[in-house]
């Protein structure tokens, strides 16, 4: 399928590696140019080389801490005018209520709710007044069903998702349209930082804890990276200017939920 924006340009963020590099990856794929963030310059540099070579789009690098002020000022600076932001930043640990201070909270809702809200307040009025654009943040599958160990990313994702369920249907009739991807686990970093803590304490490889694992997901298989970038690239697409302010689960299953 043609998505219908070859030529425009995008901002992603988190984009060395894991889901962000699953998106950036189908969004060059379908001949859009980017704009790639991540902390790490070594891997970013070698994702973006390996997209610019594979798909000839323009990839730019940007290596800065998108949760800072200084590292937003950065990469908005080299973005300039884009018609595509996938919002994306990794998850907080995991712990129990009571390990928790403020300051942890102060953290969690500044990387995973106010950086990406900083960053569709710099980019939207661009969007609207050219009259198209596409917002995809990537949060969690927490927002829906939420998740124990997971108590920051609770709080922070959810608060995400009530500022983009208004916001969406506020600058929709400017063409604009901005939407959730909900990640259940996927073979990433991420996933292995979870299943690490489980195989240790439970003296067990963390092959067997990986396999426990996908065993409570239906499709008895963790998501892929490429899987989750074609559904964001189709939400970036032409095709998708009528779904506005969804929040779109990818988890094979695993969240028994019926909306």
């Amino acid at each position: 399928m043609d998505l219908g924006i070859a030529g425009k340009r995008a901002l992603v963020c988190a984009s060395s590696k894991g889901l962000g590099l699953g998106c950036a990856e189908a969004l060059a794929a379908a001949g859009v140019n980017l704009v790639m963030n991540a902390r790490g310059a070594d891997a970013l540099e070698a994702s973006a080389a390996r997209l610019r070579e594979t798909y000839g789009v323009e990839v730019i690098p940007v290596a800065a801490d998108i949760t800072s002020q200084a590292g937003r000022s950065a990469v908005l600076a080299a973005a300039g005018d884009v018609d595509i932001l996938v919002t994306n930043a990794g998850g907080p640990p995991p712990g129990i209520w009571s390990d928790w201070s403020r300051d942890d909270f102060v953290a969690a809702l500044d990387a995973n709710m106010l950086t990406p809200i900083a960053l569709m307040q710099a980019v939207l009025p661009g969007m609207m007044e050219r009259g198209w654009g596409r917002v995809v943040n990537i949060t969690s599958q927490s927002v829906k069903a939420p998740i124990p160990q997971l108590g920051l990313s609770n709080a922070a994702r959810t608060g995400l998702t009530g500022f983009v369920a208004g916001t969406a249907r506020q600058v929709a009739p400017s063409g604009v349209t901005i939407n959730n991807l909900l990640p259940g686990i996927h073979a990433t970093d991420r996933a292995e930082a979870l299943d690490g803590p489980v195989a240790k304490a439970e003296g067990i490889t963390i092959e067997e804890a990986r396999a426990r694992r996908a065993s409570t997901i239906p499709v008895r298989r963790y998501g892929t990276a490429e899987e989750f970038g074609a559904t964001c690239a189709f939400l970036c697409s032409q095709h998708a200017g009528f779904i506005v302010g969804q929040n779109v689960l990818l988890d094979g299953g695993a969240t028994n939920a019926t909306l």
